[in-house]
């Protein structure tokens, strides 16, 4: 259904502009027989205050989180509690439980953000296509990594000793950011680009998407917001923004929709879904 009276589109961008770190993530979880989101709700069970959480505000450097994200994602006493609750909230039966766990954040981690380098072709062709028509802001509200300083390592001693000879250099390429954490290209794509890390706030606290709001000169209501997360889209929703869930593989199927609400074609000419994305 058209929606003529929106002014902005904002776009997530792991898992919506690039391919997901969550499915580095299942990878791993299938390789070391650990239950199908296990490790997101290691995650997400620690509320504000976890590693991934302080990161993506920008509030730990590297290596340190690096370390207390290899700790948090060990903890199976509180992770088999959280994962049993989350079984229980979608009626499902719970499997056999870790008894113990010793996870190098850092492999993890570095995993997730190799995968997420490759470029939804499909995305990229319709955001220059929304771009091309000069009717809507184009926003990206992102939790992100991209604040890298003097100061992003963190290093001490104890890293030094542990991963001997690291430099910048190397570690922005095992993290596959030889371009930076998001590459030029991609943010070239956004009259706006709203990361976490830059200003100290993420998805989904309610400030995160006001700021990008009054950044951009909008109210809420006048943005549809694609995100790949139920729980981000769901603050969205509260504060009036329409929204449009992008899960892995259904990509077309949002892009339809988002042109719907438009007016435009944005998947004429594109590749079918079972196309893999490309990394720029």
């Amino acid at each position: 259904m058209s929606s003529p009276h929106l002014k902005a589109v904002l776009f997530d961008i792991g898992g919506v502009v690039v391919q997901s770190p969550l499915v580095a993530i299942r990878e791993y979880e299938i390789e070391h027989g650990i239950p199908n989101d296990y490790i997101n709700c290691l995650i997400s069970g620690r509320g504000s205050q976890g590693a991934w959480q302080k990161f993506e505000r920008g509030q730990m450097s590297l290596f340190p989180f690096y370390e207390q994200f290899s700790q948090e994602l060990s903890d199976v006493d509180n992770g088999n509690e959280w994962y049993a609750q989350y079984c229980e909230k979608r009626n499902i039966t719970c499997p056999e439980l870790p008894q113990k766990l010793a996870f190098d954040g850092r492999e993890l981690f570095g995993r997730m953000m190799r995968t997420s380098q490759k470029v939804d072709k499909d995305v990229y062709k319709a955001i220059l296509r929304i771009r091309a028509a000069e009717r809507w802001r184009v926003i990206a509200l992102t939790n992100n990594y991209s604040k890298i300083d003097t100061t992003f390592l963190g290093l001490d001693g104890r890293h030094l000793r542990r991963y001997p000879g690291v430099t910048l250099e190397s570690e922005l390429r095992f993290l596959g950011w030889d371009g930076g954490a998001v590459p030029s290209p991609i943010r070239e794509l956004f009259d706006d680009f709203v990361d976490s890390s830059e200003v100290g706030m993420r998805k989904p606290e309610r400030r995160f998407y006001l700021l990008a709001c009054e950044r951009n000169h909008i109210r809420p209501q006048d943005a549809v917001f694609l995100d790949d997360l139920g729980l981000n889209l769901k603050t969205a929703q509260e504060l009036g923004m329409e929204t449009i869930h992008v899960p892995i593989g259904g990509t077309m199927s949002a892009l339809r929709i988002l042109g719907d609400k438009l007016g435009i074609n944005l998947t004429q000419d594109l590749e079918t879904e079972a196309q893999p994305p490309s990394k720029l």
